[in-house]
């Protein structure tokens, strides 16, 4: 944990120092000559009109959900997902409004779906059971769900700052929450011959979250133009908690529809 923290925090200041070389790079841009000599001046950043820039925003997420470093008992399989909306508020910074701070709060979830196998979150051991279920009665469809209240901190760029809808842009960040609520789902119970056996409304849920890790530690990147991007995101915390389970981290890539 000391060795995450600590990679949190380089990541962090390497993120700021970047952006304040680059803004010190940028304040001297107008070139002028009379006499054979050169003079330079500082961009007045306070003439641009940023009056049409959201100060706050919705950033909504979706897309693609895999566990890193999995064994072949956890079988995985489908389209695992996510689906996220944060509240986001955006500050551009006073000396050179190309970069901005965004923070903010949401709701992120994980869908993680399995190919005959049963999730046994109710189970009286001391470790997560992912059991194979080909040869007896198993669900169709079974996912594992999380959902997590979680901050978003990032630093963007932005090649227009005036006008961040007609920009290219990037952003790189963390993000820190905690689990709210863990649970499986499985609908369509079968026999291993594969026929229906309540028919396909039947469904069942399972609770508990005694084996998830309950802290998110992640870092995020993004990517795009306007209101479109391109995310991705790697949790440096484990899915499990010690001892619960396979050494497993999430990593999930998607689109990102945001204001900014």
């Amino acid at each position: 944990m000391k060795q995450t923290l600590l990679l949190l925090v380089g990541l962090t200041g390497a993120l700021f120092i970047q952006a304040q070389t680059t803004k010190s790079k940028s304040t001297a841009t107008a070139t002028t000559s009379t006499t054979g000599t050169s003079t330079k001046a500082k961009t007045d950043w306070s003439k641009l009109d940023l009056s049409s820039r959201p100060g706050d925003h919705f950033m909504i997420q979706y897309g693609s959900d895999m566990w890193l470093g999995k064994p072949d008992s956890v079988r995985t399989g489908g389209f695992s997902r996510h689906f996220n909306l944060y509240f986001m508020l955006d500050k551009p910074f006073k000396s050179d409004p190309h970069y901005s701070l965004g923070i903010g709060a949401g709701i992120g979830s994980s869908n993680m779906f399995f190919t005959n196998t049963y999730v046994n979150l109710k189970a009286n051991t001391a470790k997560l059971p992912f059991t194979r279920v080909d040869s007896a009665d198993h669900f169709k469809k079974f996912k594992l769900t999380t959902i997590a209240l979680e901050i978003p901190v990032e630093i963007r760029h932005f090649s227009d700052p005036e006008h961040p809808g007609k920009s290219w842009k990037w952003a790189a960040g963390v993000k820190v929450g905690t689990i709210l609520k863990a649970y499986t789902k499985g609908k369509n119970l079968e026999n291993k011959a594969g026929s229906s056996i309540y028919g396909n409304t039947y469904i069942s849920k399972e609770s508990d979250k005694r084996f998830m890790n309950g802290t998110v530690l992640g870092l995020t990147g993004r990517f795009g133009y306007g209101i479109f991007s391109v995310d991705a995101q790697y949790n440096l915390i484990g899915v499990l908690k010690d001892g619960s389970g396979p050494a497993m981290n999430k990593f999930s890539f998607g689109f990102t529809i945001s204001g900014l």
